[in-house]
């Protein structure tokens, strides 16, 4: 039986949907030095995309 309620999992999918932008960003920033990865390397890039989907969230 379907419900009129919006389940979060599909809340977040079109979230994350309207931030392919930021998310292409971080993934490069994460990519160029895979090999190194540490905490903080991507820091504005993962904020930026972080401030996309709370943004995407409560537009939906």
């Amino acid at each position: 039986m379907p419900s009129s309620r919006t389940r979060p999992i599909e809340k977040f999918a079109r979230a994350t949907a309207r931030c392919s932008t930021e998310a292409a960003a971080y993934g490069k920033c994460v990519v160029a030095d895979y090999n190194a990865v540490q905490k903080g390397m991507c820091a504005k890039e993962f904020l930026k995309l972080k401030d996309c989907y709370l943004a995407a969230a409560k537009k939906a």
